[in-house]
Parts: C-alpha cells; structure tokens; sequence
C-alpha cells in the first residue's frame, strides 16, 4: 500500500551552492587581514547543516480523520565560530551563540539558495562577535574553572555524498480507512474519551559542509504508528496508555490485525486501570519488563554519560569521576551503537550513519562489566577526553550535544522469566513483604543533571502489578511513580532475564528532540522505591457518550 520512489543522486545544486557561499564567507568575513583602524577577527570555522524534508501526517480519533496533511521543508544551520578552538565564541554559557537556522528555497534555484545562506552567515557573524566579546570580557573576571578544556575538537573530515532519500508515496484513501478503522475500537469504550492514532512517515536527506573540508549526505527514512487512549478513574486520577510502532517504510509497518489486536488489549487494559486499587508508597523488590528496563536505562543511566554533562560549573556531574571504576554491578555492560538498523527484526529509531556534526557513528563500550571507561561525545571535549565519538546529535534549530543512540544493554547473569518471577517472590519474601512489584510498560521520564538540584530521577510507569509471595494472582495497581538516585538504584540490580526487548521514542533535551532506541533485558531489583502520582481533581465525563442510536435518532 505504500512504495519508495527510486532513490536520486544527492542534490548537486544544493551542494554546490553551500560549498561556493561558505567558501565565499570564509574569505570575506572579518578585517583582521586589511589594516582595518577596528579589527574583527576571521572565522576560524563555518558549517551548513541542511536538513531537506518530506513528510506525511494522518490523524484519527473515535473512526474519523481529524488531519491529513504532506509537507516540504528545507532548514540550514549555519554555524560560525570566531577565536580558536582552545577558546571561542560557543565557551560556557554561550554555547548557542554559533547557531542561525533558516528555511531554504525548496527548489534547485542556486541564486536563491546562495542568497539565503549569505544572509544567515552574517547574521551568525554577528551573533558569535558578540557573544566572542562577552566571552573574553568574563575571562578576565571569573574563577578558574574545573574543566579548562578547548570549546572545540579537532577531527579528521568526512567526505561520503550517499544517494538522497526516496520520496514517501502513499496511499493516501487505504491508509485513511486503516487509521479510522483502528481509532474506532475506541468507540467501545465509553469511560475512555480521549484517543487519536497517528501515521508519519518522513524522508528526509541531512547535507553537511564545513571549513575543514567535511561534505556528506546522509538519507533516512521512518515510518511511524502511534495510538494514545485517555481515561479518567473515579477518583479523579488521569490514566493514560501508548503503543508506538515503528518501521523504516510504510509497507514494513505491522499489519492491520495486529494492530487492531494490540489497540483493543491497550483499551481493555485502560478499562481495568480505571477499577484497579491505587497502590501505597513501596520500597522493596520489582521486576522491570524488557522495554521498561531499556526506558529505566535511558533515563537514570544513559543521560548521565552524555559528554557535556561532565564539564560546567552546574552540571551534577554524577558519574564524571567514576572513569574506570564500577558503576553497575560486574554482569552488565552497556554500549550505544547508532550503527545498528534493527534487532532482532524491530528497526531501531536510534541509527544515524553520521551525526550531527558530520562524524561518522561508531559504537561506544560505554560500560564493560560494570566498569564506566567512556561518555557519548560530540565536538565539546573534556578533560578526559578531547574527541568525538560519533555522537553529537541535534534536532534541526539546534546545536549538537552528546547524545544517546542505540543505547545496548547486555549481561552475562541471565535467568529465564519464571526463574526471575520465583527470585522476586523469594527476596520479597526475605524482606517481609507481602509482595512484589511488576512493572510492565512504563512511559518516558525525567533526569535531574543540574548540581543545583537533587540527582535524582522519575519514571512514569503505565502498568503496574503487585505479585504476592502467598500464590495469590497478580494484581493490576495504578497511581505509583518510580522515584530515586541514579547510583544507589543501579547498584540494587541482582539478576536479568535471558532476552533483550526495544524501546523506540523521541528524546528531549537541552540539543532538541532526537529519535533513540534503549535495548534491554527484563531486571530484578532487590529494592525500588515508589511514590504516589497526583491525584487530579477533575471529574470523569458527567454525561455519558453518545450512541449511535442517538446520534441517528438526532440526540432524542
């Protein structure tokens, strides 16, 4: 139902006019060279960034479309760093001072295209002069800080022009039909009243030039279902769930009966929620699924290790020191490969051939059994480590940062499900609790990194069961929120289950919302400790919905 045009050479005309305009910049900006009365220093480095986007964007909700809309965009970031790479305008807080975005013609009109860039480069110009003057004037007042590293690395330049990404096609009446007919299950539900499924599916060609010689192209393309079902319990407290489903192509999505099913199981599921006890503050063993271990990962761990949280004077900097020393217990490793596509057949969000600042990927042994040897780095060095590995990653508008990817984890102490259900059972049980906790989905989260706030973190779980040491069945609990700090609950981790489960989202931080995958087995920790959620206050629906025999009847 959906097919790839055939892909095309990479955009000549954007080339060309990128390579000729920052070429042209780099001569022609600054006065140091021309005996000017009021010098102003040359660029030491530019870049273009371009991202050149397609896209499609359907929404449903109770079995109608909502929105359907195609779109076009062509953004470049324009990058100017004035000084030198020891020190220059991006230094402490100014780092977004090197960055000016602008839209791009989205024709082959090179006039048009050199103009655009022109005016951007000099408005960078003059953005970076300015903050390059604040930024030597602070030098002379401030204390020493921690880290004296340089603002920028020096790296080898890439050259690799990869065929430009096919255009989506779609079938625009089938896939239309597929999304009412899955938004319509919902329809069933009368206490569930908010609920939309989307479809994106983008095609987008990243193009990268710079002053040092890089020049790369590098195509990518996603497919993207994603089902949201709101409910309210009686007592005033918002329930929510979400299935995400991901492919590299349209046609690779999960057929219609899968789909269907899954949307019904996540309706039911928000039925039992709405009846199910809410669960009191607990600080004893848990089981995290696969896919809510890989979101645990990504947030209390993965964050933690991204390069420029170990360098400023408010950063929490919790694992900066730790090089080399053990952080996880002796079992787990932890790598980040964006170089991966998928595993085991699920495609991974997080793969990139280049990042953000035209670096080729590599994989990254982050952690080796238990021991920190390295950070996610982009071009922002620290003090130990002066390179990038592949990893400065940015959404369009923004400037790069180390990032998370394909974030892997693996562990050598592997037991099967029941085996880990049965040590749950028996540590809660050594520690007097009448049961334990099973958290089965959990929804993103959020990772305190600033030294001015507690190190801490919380996740959202979505599915909660209590498993009870007396052979009592399971029992579906809502309201609880998993709270802590990061060394402390990695530390707790006493056992995995033997196979791996995806995580694919998009991430938020200070760089942007980026595409990521955690990869991780199902954890049995001897304590976590939970919190209640708010409450809310609001009311359910007063006034049930309307039927369809009212709505035929006009409402009497």
């Amino acid at each position: 139902m959906a097919k790839a045009a055939v892909s095309a050479k990479p955009d000549t005309v954007l080339v060309g006019a990128m390579d000729l305009e920052l070429a042209r910049a780099m001569r022609s900006l600054g006065t140091e060279a021309t005996g000017s009365k009021n010098p102003q220093p040359k660029p030491y480095f530019i870049s273009y960034a371009v991202s050149d986007s397609e896209g499609v964007s359907m929404n449903a909700q109770f079995g109608a479309i909502t929105s359907s809309n195609a779109s076009h965009r062509r953004t470049a970031d324009v990058q100017v760093r004035l000084g030198s790479p020891e020190q220059d305008n991006t230094h402490g807080d100014h780092r977004a001072s090197a960055l000016t975005s602008m839209p791009l013609p989205l024709g082959d009109d090179r006039e048009a295209i050199a103009r655009s860039l022109w005016f951007a480069t000099n408005r960078g110009y003059g953005r970076a002069l300015d903050s390059y003057l604040k930024v030597k004037t602070e030098q002379q007042v401030r204390a020493k800080e921690e880290d004296a590293s340089a603002d920028f690395s020096v790296e080898k330049p890439a050259t690799e022009l990869l065929p430009a990404a096919p255009r989506v096609q779609l079938e625009k009446a089938a896939w239309e039909a597929r999304i009412r007919e899955i938004s319509g299950v919902f329809k069933q539900f009368p206490d569930i009243f908010y609920n939309t499924v989307g479809l994106q599916a983008s095609s987008e060609t990243d193009y990268f030039v710079s002053s040092e010689g890089a020049k790369v192209a590098t195509p990518s393309h996603v497919a993207r279902l994603v089902v949201v079902g709101r409910t309210r319990a009686a007592d005033g407290m918002d329930l929510f769930r979400v299935e995400t489903f991901e492919a590299d192509e349209l046609g690779h999505l999960p057929p219609q009966k899968e789909l269907m099913e899954k949307t019904l199981a996540m309706a039911k599921n928000l039925e039992a929620l709405r009846e199910a006890p809410v669960t009191e503050p607990f600080n004893g063993p848990a089981i995290l699924s696969g896919r809510a271990s890989a979101v645990f990962f990504h947030e209390v761990l993965g964050h933690r290790l991204e390069g420029q949280r170990q360098r400023g004077d408010e950063e929490g900097q919790t694992f900066t020191k730790l090089l080399n020393k053990p952080i996880l217990p002796s079992f787990l490793s932890v790598a980040d490969d964006p170089t991966v596509t998928t595993f085991h057949g699920t495609p991974l969000s997080g793969h990139y051939s280049f990042d953000d600042e035209g670096q080729p990927a590599r994989k990254v042994d982050l952690i080796k059994d238990g021991v920190l040897e390295t950070f996610l780095m982009s071009r922002l060095p620290i003090a130990s480590f002066q390179t990038s590995n592949g990893h400065g990653r940015a959404e369009v508008g923004h400037m790069p940062t180390g990032r998370q990817g394909n974030l892997i984890v693996t562990s050598s102490k592997t037991v099967s499900d029941a085996e880990l259900r049965e040590m749950l059972k028996a540590e809660a049980k050594a520690q007097n609790k009448p049961y334990g906790l099973y958290f089965e989905d959990i929804s993103s989260g959020f990772a305190v990194t600033t030294r001015r706030s507690p190190q801490a973190f919380s996740v959202v779980p979505l599915v909660v069961y209590r498993v009870y040491v007396d052979g009592r069945p399971d029992e579906l609990v809502r309201g609880v929120s998993i709270v802590g700090t990061p060394q402390e609950a990695l530390s707790r981790i006493l056992a995995t289950d033997d196979k791996q489960d995806v995580f694919n989202g998009i991430c938020g931080a200070e760089s942007g919302s980026i595409p990521v995958s955690a990869v991780a087995p199902a954890m049995l920790m001897s304590k976590i400790e939970t919190q209640r959620q708010a409450q809310g206050t609001a009311r359910p629906p007063i006034v049930p919905p309307p039927s369809d025999r009212m709505i035929a009847k006009g409402g009497h």
